[in-house]
């Protein structure tokens, strides 16, 4: 195993941001972060409490009362957002770095997370400019038009999976609608969000716009729901949390936004092209080391070829190279947290006793430190087994055989979740009609997820909550005001005067 690469400069000490000014916690609160390849401490973050997340809250309010950012013109703050993105992409490599070494993603596919932050940025800028909204005019009566105008502050909770290029997704629309934001980063994976104050800061951000309070879910995040100051809550992150703060976000009828869990069905079919399926279907469960809500964790294949999938998949599974996320061969790396790794090797062990296992199963040889898992695939799985039904999040997949047409669109229907789904077939009708019929809310047919940012981006049943992604990004932050004006002679019913009686209603 090749020596353990350490980003140059790491911080010992990750502070909150709030209103243009990196502070500590107001008690003093920290919190341990480690580094998931030796699961040594490597830093101390500030952990934010109820008066940290309102001190933050009152920065974000005063900025979008008081301040500029709501009030510039779209091609001024589109100019900020592209110098956010330029600085995004010009430090991509120090990016990648961290991430790698705060989430143990292998470094080639961290390196993509940092362009496509900085796509975000550069997406909405171009939105906010080429905006337009409706006007409805009933000539020589009214005319109606919609005022488009920004909430207040967002409230956004991001996960630890590519948590820098995952926070640039609410960051980027929430901003460039003029809104101001409080981020609460992952308790895990703290270290890339640290990059994003300055980075906005250089770029003309004024002060109290972005403000960044780190700590626990249950501190941190739960002070920032509850708080009636903010009435966006963007959320994605795992499922019973998202229900918790939909019951907490109740009392205030705060707007949500929550991209949740995923148990996908990647479907194929006999007449599917089998090459592209398998490099499909391993690069969907297994890149990200698995860490991924849109995984294509349960593979249903048609009897004809079940037996050629399993046997070539798993082999191809066995040769994938498991090691040091920082080296450039490295495809899986090492999972987030000792306790993330704990709760995918018990789902290994349950596994064992639902399924055939055909290739990993446990810790690879040669890496008995840090949260290493080999890519583990299980075949023959029942639809009622745990390893069928529950999210895993990690490098672990259940392959199910089905007869028709029918078992397979049950068997891919067949969990509460209902994020996306992968479809291969040659047939172009069969192709459409399942994904019509397939619970999900992102399909894709004869491809891996690519996503095109102008797309909605969300899911059904328990996989989330509305839509974020291109305009739906742009409808949630922002308020739409219809505005409606008389153009002629006003006909009211005469309340109050002999004449009421005489008008229609």
């Amino acid at each position: 195993m090749s020596t353990h690469f350490v980003p140059e400069n790491l911080p010992t000490h990750i502070q909150h941001f709030i209103n243009g000014k990196f502070v500590d916690s107001a008690n003093g609160a920290t919190f341990d972060v480690l580094d998931p390849v030796t699961n040594k401490t490597y830093a101390t973050a500030a952990a934010g409490q109820k008066e940290d997340i309102d001190a933050a809250v009152a920065a974000a309010r005063e900025a979008f009362v008081n301040g500029p950012w709501p009030k510039m013109k779209p091609r001024e703050r589109a100019r900020i957002l592209n110098r956010i993105a330029d600085a995004v992409e010009a430090q991509e490599e120090r990016l990648a770095e961290m991430e790698t070494f705060d989430t143990g993603l292998p470094i080639t596919q961290a390196k993509g997370q940092a362009l496509r932050a900085a796509e975000n940025f550069r997406f909405f800028a171009d939105l906010i400019v080429a905006q337009f909204d409706d006007a409805m005019k009933v000539p020589g009566s009214q005319i109606n038009y919609v005022n488009r105008k920004p909430i207040g502050v967002a409230g956004l909770i991001t996960p630890w999976n590519t948590p820098f290029m995952l926070e640039s997704w609410k960051l980027a629309p929430a901003l460039a609608t003029g809104n101001t934001v409080v981020l609460k980063p992952a308790e895990f994976t703290p270290l890339s969000a640290s990059l994003w104050a300055d980075i906005f800061t250089d770029a003309g951000v004024p002060a109290g716009v972005f403000n960044l309070v780190n700590g626990l879910g249950e501190e941190a995040g739960d002070a920032l729901v509850k708080h009636p100051q903010v009435p966006l809550i963007s959320f994605t992150g795992e499922t019973t949390t998202g229900q918790t703060i939909f019951r907490n976000a109740a009392e205030n009828l705060k707007g949500m936004s929550m991209e949740l869990g995923g148990k996908s069905p990647c479907v194929i079919f006999a007449d599917a092209d089998l090459n592209a399926a398998i490099d499909s279907a391993l690069f969907g469960v297994f890149s990200l080391n698995g860490e991924r809500c849109t995984a294509g964790s349960r593979i249903l294949v048609e009897r004809p070829v079940y037996d050629e999938f399993c046997e070539r998949f798993a082999a191809r599974a066995k040769t994938i190279v498991v090691g040091d996320p920082h080296d450039p061969k490295t495809q899986v790396g090492a999972l987030v947290h000792p306790e993330h790794f704990e709760k995918v090797a018990s789902y290994v062990e349950i596994g064992k006793t639902e399924g055939r296992l055909l290739a990993g199963g446990g810790r690879p040889e040669g890496l008995e430190e840090g949260n290493y898992i080999a890519p583990t695939v299980f075949a023959d799985v029942a639809p009622d087994a745990r390893i069928f039904q529950e999210e895993i999040f990690g490098p672990v997949v259940a392959i199910t055989p089905f007869d028709t047409e029918a078992e397979a669109l049950d068997l891919a229907n067949n969990t509460k979740y209902g994020l996306a789904a992968y479809i291969w077939t040659s047939d172009l009708t069969r192709a459409h009609n399942f994904a019509q019929n397939t619970e999900a809310g992102m399909v894709w047919l004869n491809s891996h997820n690519v996503r095109d940012l102008r797309t909605p981006f969300g899911g059904v049943k328990a996989s989330g909550l509305g839509h974020e992604g291109g305009y739906r990004s742009i409808d949630f932050y922002t308020d739409q005001q219809a505005v409606h004006i008389t153009l002629g002679k006003v006909h009211t019913p005469k309340f109050g005067t002999d004449d009421a009686a005489k008008v229609d209603g």
